[in-house]
């Protein structure tokens, strides 16, 4: 997708991560090292405090253009780590609202009466170690969505994040290689 919006011309991007619930671990280092070079991408930290960092893939398409990164409350588990190693190392800036706070993880046990026991054993971490489970991350800038305006087709976060980009690319030219 990066090759053919460069092939048109892109040359900043908006990573909308709004009502993603997040996903599988890898497919987030894999997101989140798109737009990040030798870095970690997070942190495991176990019940008993061992922590195991997770790098990035070394496999980035956008490691340099102007980013912002749309979140809401929405914004969980997998999201939040893309979302959080972007911002922790000022990659990107994070426009909308605060995430929702889900990085646990849990071991999952089947009980006879058809029900289930979730324990958590680990939570995740963002590059800086901030603790995403419970607190979510605060954006950048904070812009809320007016339910009226949106059915009328504005999106201020989105706007919002396009007139941040604008503004970076006034304020530091990029040429193409």
């Amino acid at each position: 997708a990066v090759r053919e919006l460069r092939a048109e011309g892109a040359s900043r991007y908006v990573l909308d991560l709004r009502n993603n619930g997040g996903g599988l671990l890898p497919a987030a280092i894999d997101v989140a090292s798109q737009f990040l070079e030798d870095a970690v991408v997070l942190y495991e930290r176990k019940a008993d405090g061992q922590e195991k960092p997770y790098p990035a893939t070394g496999n980035g398409q956008v490691l340099a253009e102007p980013l912002a990164v749309l979140v809401n409350s929405g914004s969980a588990s997998a999201s939040e780590i893309v979302a959080g190693a972007i911002q922790d190392y000022g990659r990107g800036v994070l426009v909308g609202t605060q995430t929702f706070g889900k990085a646990s993880v849990q071991l999952i046990f089947d009980l006879s009466d058809g029900s289930s026991l979730h324990v958590t054993n680990a939570v995740w971490l963002t590059p800086s170690r901030h603790a995403i489970e419970g607190a979510g991350l605060t954006p950048d800038i904070e812009v809320d969505l007016d339910p009226a305006e949106m059915a009328r087709g504005w999106d201020a976060q989105l706007h919002k994040a396009i007139e941040v980009l604008r503004e970076t690319i006034d304020a530091n030219p990029v040429t193409a290689p």
